[in-house]
């Protein structure tokens, strides 16, 4: 009975394929999950899932792992080799195919395959960064202690010259910060400072500076009514797993923070799609997987649905797994008894078809065929089907570059992001405290009494001075202000008492 909820068409299951399985849009931000393994039709579910939220009005974020999804820029054609197989496929599920392409925005960290896409070092926050870097708890503790003494000091930390400067900072005045916050060694700040120089390396730095990314920018509804699909370029950022995923985690949490409570909405705000998954989870600290089963929990409030792409589903963890609502399980290979125990794990999550096996049926559905279940009325997870997905109608595959740059010259927000703004921030203003300190005045240790200070008061006060008097804070505060280096000199604290 069609109750006139308002859904997405993502294939025929049942008898002869003829049951419309559908993903109502009503409990799409109940999240999801698309999984598989490779070569199964991953990429096609994902792009003809996005391509119905956009036709629904509402906007999509994905990223574009292997390239193959700046196609939905342009509408299909007959031309394309798999054409005559998704025609036999549209007939056998009673489906009109009709060619048009979606309404896209391109996005690249590298600002080079897209608009660029950045925030700021404060906006990612200490957890994140330390994540990012790989730290120890002991030098995320440090990590924690600088952006503290950084929000009393009013240092903004912007970009990774400015955190680099803070660091500096914070070795040349350990001893004091010691006193306030807890131990704070050389040697976790030299490892802070190394991680630093290992994440310029792998193009970090352009990820931190403004102007920062707006969510609003990802929001966008075309005059016609169709959301925007936001695309990712990853390929090349899936050479630095853990910036991708620290990335995606970052906004996420951002539009968890940001947007408004709207409750359960007739559709979603925004439906995100964290491809490859696993990688979020993969060696996570505890505090990390909270945080992450947190915002899964919290976001839906906020109109926002979040779908998991990955290969098996025991890539994500249990407490997460059992909030995705909307499910599409392509084959599960096994080969080995690992592989088998999860393909029995992965039939268990789903509510039982008297027609099939679940388990049989994951294994055997060929590329182009799924296991589903779709949340129903009240929220209640539908019997699984095997499933014929739909085709899309926009185009497989990528684009041409000379027509992604011709889309990216068109965009609303053409121009936006291009100049990195360089602002007056915590690098500024600890180089003009260091270059205003005359040498004589040079102080290492500040005495107890200073450390009474009230709160609020900067640093350079209960110093006297001392504190950004040495030479070697200058001399490198120079080369990093270098138009021949964009960070500061390596080594880091290691070397300091």
């Amino acid at each position: 009975m069609d109750d006139g909820a308002m859904k997405i068409f993502v294939g025929g299951g049942g008898e002869n394929y003829a049951a419309s399985q559908c993903l109502r849009l009503d409990f799409a931000n109940r999240h999801g999950l698309i999984a598989g393994a490779t070569g199964t039709g991953k990429t096609v579910t994902l792009q003809i899932l996005a391509q119905g939220f956009s036709d629904a009005g509402v906007p999509v974020f994905l990223t574009d792992v292997k390239g193959d999804l700046s196609g939905m820029a342009k509408a299909g054609s007959p031309d394309h080799k798999l054409h005559d197989a998704f025609a036999k496929r549209a007939g056998t599920i009673n489906l009109d195919l009709d060619f048009a392409p979606v309404p896209v925005t391109f996005w690249d960290l590298w600002g080079t395959a897209g608009h660029p896409m950045r925030t700021t070092v404060s906006e990612m926050g200490p957890l994140l960064l330390a994540r990012l870097m790989g730290l120890t708890g002991v030098q995320e503790g440090v990590l924690n202690i600088a952006f503290r003494a950084a929000d009393e000091e009013g240092l903004a930390l912007l970009d990774l010259k400015d955190l680099q400067a803070l660091l500096l900072w914070v070795g040349q005045n350990r001893k004091a910060l010691t006193l306030r916050y807890g131990n704070v060694a050389a040697s976790s700040v030299g490892a802070i400072q190394r991680a630093l120089l290992t994440l310029e390396g792998q193009g970090g730095d352009l990820l931190f500076g403004e102007p920062a990314l707006e969510l609003e920018d990802l929001l966008a509804v075309i005059s016609e009514g169709r959301g925007r699909v936001n695309i990712l370029a990853a390929d090349k950022l899936m050479a630095s797993p853990r910036l991708y995923a620290t990335f995606l985690l970052w906004l996420l949490s951002a539009l968890f923070e940001q947007l408004p409570e709207i409750g359960d909405p007739d559709k979603p705000k925004l439906v995100f799609f964290f491809d490859e998954a696993h990688l979020l989870f993969d060696d996570a600290p505890k505090a990390l997987l909270d945080k992450v089963e947190q915002v899964a929990r919290l976001i839906r409030s906020k109109g926002v649905g979040v779908y998991f792409v990955t290969q098996n589903p025991e890539d994500v963890p249990e407490d997460i797994l059992g909030q995705l609502g909307n499910r599409v399980q392509h084959a599960l290979r096994a080969f080995t008894a690992k592989d088998r125990r999860a393909l029995k794990e992965a039939a268990r999550n789903y509510r039982e078809n008297p027609r099939f096996e679940i388990e049989d049926a994951i294994h055997e559905v060929g590329v182009g065929e799924a296991v589903t279940s779709f949340l129903e009325e009240k929220g209640i997870p539908g019997i699984v089907e095997r499933t014929l997905i739909r085709p899309p109608t926009s185009a497989l595959g990528p684009i041409a570059e000379v027509e992604r740059q011709e889309i990216v010259a068109a965009s609303p927000i053409s121009g936006k992001y291009a100049a990195l703004v360089d602002r007056e921030s915590a690098y500024e203003i600890l180089a003009r405290r260091a270059a205003a300190t005359p040498l004589g005045r040079r102080s290492r240790s500040p005495s107890p009494a200073r450390l009474e200070r009230r709160r609020g008061e900067p640093w350079s006060a209960e110093c006297s001075g001392g504190c950004f008097a040495d030479g070697e804070i200058r001399r490198r505060l120079a080369a990093a202000a270098s138009p021949h280096s964009h960070s500061i000199v390596p080594g880091g604290f290691d070397v300091m008492s």
